[in-house]
Formats: C-alpha cells, structure tokens, sequence
C-alpha cells in the first residue's frame, strides 16, 4: 500500500532572497515536506528500516536551507533532489518552503513555492 508521511512546521532562520538585505538579515522560513512510499512492509513489521526515517529526511531539509539562495524554487529544487538521492525507497516528494514577513512593501503572512518530483 502506498503512504504519505508528512513532516510539517519546521522552522528555520536562514538567508535566502533575491535582495542582498536579505542575505544579510536572514529570515524566518517554514518547511513542509510529503514524502510518498510504500508502507506495505512497515505497516506489518513496526521496522524504521522498512519505511522513510524522519529523521534522515528532517536532516535533510535543515542541511540544504544552511545554503543560501535567491530564490525559494532553488532551495525546494534541492530538497527534493536530496531526498530522492538519499531516501530509498522514496517514490514522490513534494517540498513547500514559506517565507515568514517578506519584504514586499507591505503587510504580508509568507510567501510560499511548492514543488513536487
């Protein structure tokens, strides 16, 4: 049977952005990852080594958002390389970056890119 598991919520201060304020300032950013693979085995044998290991995936996540971008599609580009080249058994991921109070001259929540492979 195919599954989901999702890690979301996880934050992280880091500098990506097109301006070289926000390179230098930083900002907060918000992390949701969906992670599609078949949870036959796992739902049987209560075994970490026959699923995805949130852990890895969460190290993952943290590890590419320490390497500053212009753009959000670039960071979620590489999560989701990075998950597919050190997850197996991973079929589909799909990674959604927020950015906290942007900078956009006004009053704005986040923005948001989603990316799926």
């Amino acid at each position: 049977m195919k599954g989901t598991i999702e890690i979301e919520g996880m934050e992280f201060f880091a500098y990506h952005g097109c301006h070289e304020a926000e390179r230098v300032v930083g900002n907060k950013f918000i992390v949701n990852v969906a992670l599609t693979a078949d949870c036959d085995k796992a739902a049987t044998s209560d075994n970490l080594l026959d699923t995805i290991d949130y852990l890895a995936a969460y190290e993952i996540v943290a590890r590419e958002m320490k390497i500053p971008s212009r753009l959000l599609e670039h960071v979620a580009g590489r999560v989701l390389d990075a998950l597919h080249e050190n997850l197996p058994g991973l079929a589909a991921a799909t990674v959604k970056i927020s950015k906290l109070n942007p900078p956009l001259g006004g009053k704005v929540a986040a923005t948001s890119v989603t990316l799926s492979k």
